[in-house]
């Protein structure tokens, strides 16, 4: 018989749509060939012109360039949301359900510390939090 994850009661989250996810301390945001694409053609410019504006290499990967004070260059100070939210890449679309902030009770503690939507609202499903943390390994 299989060990019960510790979260197998599934876990509370609820944007606050609060932007912290967005902005802050440098990182990175990982963009696949297919998330590059749909994003420049969305933005209608070639794959290469978004390229050179919006990505920057990091090792063999590919991430989203940042602000000078480490917001996410597609992050709206004003409206304090994505202006690409509804391509935003798979990252950001399985926040906070990353491998690192579920792989223990006090990590998932400490991401609560940060994101005012974890610990709060509907309980996500187990299986969904699983479903998403596979989606990419952070």
């Amino acid at each position: 018989m299989a060990t019960k994850p510790w979260y197998h009661a599934g876990l509370r989250f609820e944007c606050q749509g609060c932007g912290r996810c967005c902005t802050g301390d440098p990182g990175y945001v990982w963009v696949e060939d297919e998330e590059i694409a749909a994003l420049a053609n969305a933005l209608q410019m070639s794959r290469e012109e978004f390229e050179q504006l919006f990505v920057r290499w990091v090792g063999q990967r590919r991430s989203l360039v940042e602000l000078p004070n480490g917001d996410c260059v597609f992050f709206d100070n004003q409206s304090r949301r994505c202006r690409v939210y509804e391509l935003r890449p798979r990252q950001c679309r399985t926040w906070p359900f990353w491998e690192s902030n579920v792989r223990s009770n006090q990590a998932w503690q400490q991401t609560c510390r940060v994101c005012p939507g974890s610990g709060q609202g509907p309980v996500v499903p187990r299986e969904t939090v699983e479903r998403l943390v596979a989606v990419i390994r952070i």
